[in-house]
């Protein structure tokens, strides 16, 4: 059996993570705001804490999984925080995609208390996570990296140390702005094939086949095609991320002209009521842009 691991945030990507380090062999203890979630969790044998603090006291390597940054801060630093809980052995795990100033800012607030801080957020959706198809870029002190590493590499299809803390979040933007313009292009593309005749499903097996094939043509286009919008990762929690990107780029002085059409984009889809939906949702769109009657309805 390996060794106790924390969780604080057990939701969708969360409880993906906490499955997999499950059927690893790691004892899970776990904390989150809905009651309910971590009910699920210690129906399956982990153990429920009352605050992250209280995980940090049960689990060495105790992993924060929590969709805000607000969120991300509070149950790191906040009272009953991990920190409130860590000792000097602890090595807490930041996963979700925050900005890298305050990944910087987390790692620092660690230190001054003695523990470490890994800024080491996920790619990949709850679904790919679940099945270990993702990947995870660490920010911080490499021997608390190698520290954890196993557990790491349990969890993740590939696992990269990428400097300092911070530096995970940069390469987790970047990953982010890629895989959603991608999803955009593959939208746009299927809206055209429809609105000349061509057979979505054939014109995505076409692309499956070719040049255009990626990763996310195989997570989203089948979604994109039958109408399918179960989120796997939510618009409104994307628009954050895209924030993100634009104040990054900003900050460095990078142009990034497609990252801001992609906000304008998801905005629309936020505006239409599909904020809780899929990303694939985006292709409804553009076939209310093309004048085409949309497939599927919002999630449920």
């Amino acid at each position: 059996m390996g060794e106790p691991v924390g969780i604080v945030g057990v939701g969708l990507l969360g409880s993906a993570v906490a499955g997999v380090l499950r059927d690893a062999g790691h004892p899970l203890v776990v904390h989150d705001v809905v009651a309910e979630k971590v009910s699920a969790l210690a129906e399956r044998g982990a153990r429920a804490a009352r605050s992250a603090a209280e995980v940090a006291r049960n689990a060495r390597v105790v992993f924060t999984v929590l969709p805000t940054l607000e969120s991300v801060e509070d149950a790191i630093a906040g009272v009953d925080g991990v920190l409130a809980g860590a000792t000097a052995q602890t090595v807490i795990l930041q996963m979700s995609t925050i900005s890298p100033d305050l990944a910087v800012r987390m790692e620092q607030a660690a230190r001054a208390r003695g523990t470490a801080l890994l800024d080491a957020p996920v790619s990949g959706t709850s679904a790919m996570v679940a099945r270990r198809d993702c990947v995870i870029t660490v920010g911080g002190d490499a021997k608390a990296y190698e520290s954890c590493k196993p557990i790491l590499e349990a969890l993740a299809r590939k696992v990269f140390h990428v400097g300092a803390a911070g530096m995970g979040s940069y390469v987790k933007l970047v990953t982010n702005l890629v895989m959603g313009l991608n999803g955009v292009v593959l939208a746009e593309g299927l809206t055209l094939a429809r609105r000349a005749g061509v057979d979505p499903a054939q014109m995505l097996e076409i692309l499956r086949h070719g040049a255009a094939a990626s990763k996310i043509l195989e997570v989203r286009g089948p979604l994109m095609v039958e109408g399918r919008f179960d989120a796997m990762m939510k618009v409104d929690l994307f628009l954050k991320d895209i924030r993100l990107m634009l104040e990054a780029a900003q900050g460095l002085h990078v142009p990034v002209p497609l990252a801001s059409a992609m906000q304008q984009l998801y905005t629309a889809a936020f505006a239409a009521g599909q904020a809780k939906d899929d990303l694939a949702t985006i292709v409804r769109v553009y076939e209310s842009m093309a004048g085409l009657p949309p497939r599927g309805g919002p999630a449920a």
